[in-house]
Formats: structure tokens, sequence, C-alpha cells
């Protein structure tokens, strides 16, 4: 009997193991509407002040940069982004 709740324990624990794991891809997700770009980092790297239309249009660059580099990594049989391809 202890064997087989130890056996049950076991099973279950696989299973909430492999579900946060998809949990936690979905997380690393973003949703088309949030920022790429952290706003206090720009803040800070920045040495003026920063209007709020400065973020939307500063991700939709960023947006388009990396889907061109998908593109070129796609375009040359690879899965993986690498530098060269900004």
């Amino acid at each position: 009997m202890a064997k087989r709740k130890a056996k049950k324990a076991k099973r279950a624990t696989k299973k909430t193991a492999t579900k946060g794991k998809a949990k936690a891809k979905a997380r690393g997700k973003k949703k088309t509407g949030d920022l790429i770009i952290s706003k206090s980092r720009t803040k800070a790297a920045a040495d003026l002040n920063v209007s709020g239309e400065f973020y939307s249009a500063l991700d939709s660059v960023v947006r388009e940069m990396i889907a061109g580099a998908e593109a070129r990594a796609t375009n040359n049989g690879r899965r993986t982004l690498r530098p060269h391809d900004l």
C-alpha cells in the first residue's frame, strides 16, 4: 500500500512540474500589447526627459528589427538569432 501511494505521489509531482514548466514558458511569451523595452531602463539611459509616446515608437522599431532578424536567420536555415542578423 505504501509503495502504491509513493508511486501516485511521484506521478503527481511529475505532472505538477510539467504544468509549471508550461506556465513558465507561457509567461515568457510577451503579449502583443506589452512593451519589449523597460521604461525605467530607458529613462536611466537617456539624459533628457522621455515622452510617453516615445516608448510605443521605440517598441515598434525594436519589433521590426527582431522580425527582420528572424527572417534573416530563417533564410539562412538557422533557428537562433545572432547579432549579425540585426
